[in-house]
């Protein structure tokens, strides 16, 4: 066991009016140029504060660590100030820096370390900690000979490989499902003799207050709501973080305590995702990204919320859309979002078919998204039982 630090060290270069590449850190891709990412920010004017990254340095996004942000650098590029870059030093393999700090193992050493690094903010609802080098370096690692690194990254290289088009192809098949919900939704909701009418006649669209949130674990704590809290029908407090008193009552403030039978809608990164607020919930506050969506009128709200899942929906929301790093939606575009308006009994018609019809995509869905889970907790004890010997890879080969 040696000091990470001892393995690679820390690159800091920046040459004024370098022509490289721009280079972005994908959680599957690794290093990649930027313009292969669909979500890639246009080119700034000036790149003179960009970082010069080289072939064969390892760069890892400090926001984004723990989710396995990293990789090896194919061609010299630069990135911004967000990325690490490490140059592994004579004798170390960057495959198997790369797959190290993917390991479970590894990342348990980071949330051990976490405690009094200054937080990064809020980013989907959860709190995010910036890691810099100087977190890495004093970590004790297993660093075996370069030729047992390379044994061990190109057996990882390969079986993860695997793993990762398991995944992939039950992301498609997700995406293929959404779609088809979508269109059945809007085959049934946003028919050609509905009459569209403005979102904000149907309800008062609130926004969240624009305060990050301190996230608390112990008795004194109280819920709040964001993405993944509406990705079912109903809001699910099941995994939620919690805050403190103070910015409970601050979130709630201003007729932002969510009521039975409203809509929570995202507007920030999972444009799009609506729940309705059931009446068994807790009291609970919204957090970042995430509006109330108030009913002013007789609309049903899970009939509300089939409508802005349609289709016809979707594409307004597309064409709405703002920003490039960050994609979303601003709360006057919600508001101005087109929705049918039929009678009340067409509208508890049109829910109970579909709460039948979408159940059984859903379960499939749910399926897709557990073997995903599955295959990802495999890749992680894999990769964490090869870098730390717990597996001989000669005896896999």
């Amino acid at each position: 066991m040696i000091r990470f630090g001892a393995a690679v060290q820390k690159i800091d270069e920046r040459i004024p009016g370098v022509d490289l590449p721009l280079m972005s850190v994908s959680q599957t891709k690794g290093v990649v140029r930027r313009s292969e990412l669909t979500d890639a920010p246009q080119r700034a004017e000036s790149l003179d504060a960009y970082k010069v990254c080289r072939k064969g340095d390892v760069v890892f996004n400090k926001m984004k660590i723990r989710s396995g942000a990293m990789g090896v650098a194919h061609e010299d590029g630069l990135v911004t100030y967000h990325y690490e870059v490490m140059r592994p030093r004579e004798g170390m393999n960057p495959r198997y820096i790369v797959h190290l700090m993917k390991s479970s193992w590894f990342t348990g050493e980071l949330i051990a370390r976490e405690r009094g690094i200054s937080a990064g903010g809020e980013h989907g609802g959860i709190r995010t900690t910036e890691v810099p080098f100087t977190v890495l370096r004093a970590i004790d690692v297993f660093l075996p000979e370069v030729h047992e690194q390379r044994a061990i990254a190109d057996y990882l290289d390969c079986e993860t490989a695997r793993i990762d088009t398991l995944i992939e192809e039950q992301q498609r098949l997700i995406e293929m499902l959404r779609e088809r919900r979508a269109d059945l939704i809007s085959h049934v909701v946003l028919d050609a003799t509905s009459k569209r009418i403005q979102l904000r006649r149907l309800v008062d669209v609130i926004d969240c207050a624009h305060v990050t949130a301190e996230f608390v674990d112990d008795d004194r704590r109280y819920p709040v709501a964001s993405i993944r809290e509406c990705r079912a029908a109903t809001v699910d407090l099941s995994a939620c973080k919690y805050t403190t008193a103070e910015f409970f009552e601050h979130l709630r403030a201003a007729s932002r305590a969510p009521r039975v039978g409203d809509l929570l809608f995202i507007r920030n990164v999972s444009v799009g995702l609506v729940s309705v607020v059931a009446p068994d919930l807790p009291e609970f506050a919204i957090g970042q990204e995430t509006v109330l969506l108030r009913r002013k009128s007789d609309v049903h709200p899970s009939f509300l919320r089939y409508a802005l899942m349609g289709a016809e929906v979707r594409h307004a929301i597309d064409r709405a859309m703002i920003g490039s790093t960050f994609r979303r939606i601003n709360v006057s575009a919600i508001r101005s979002l087109p929705v049918p308006a039929p009678p009340a009994d067409e509208q508890h018609r049109i829910v109970a078919y579909l709460d039948q019809q979408t159940a059984k995509i859903e379960a499939l869905i749910e399926e897709a998204e557990r073997l995903i889970e599955l295959a990802r907790e495999r890749r992680a004890a894999l990769i964490t039982a090869a870098v730390t010997g717990q597996i001989d890879v000669r005896e896999m080969a």
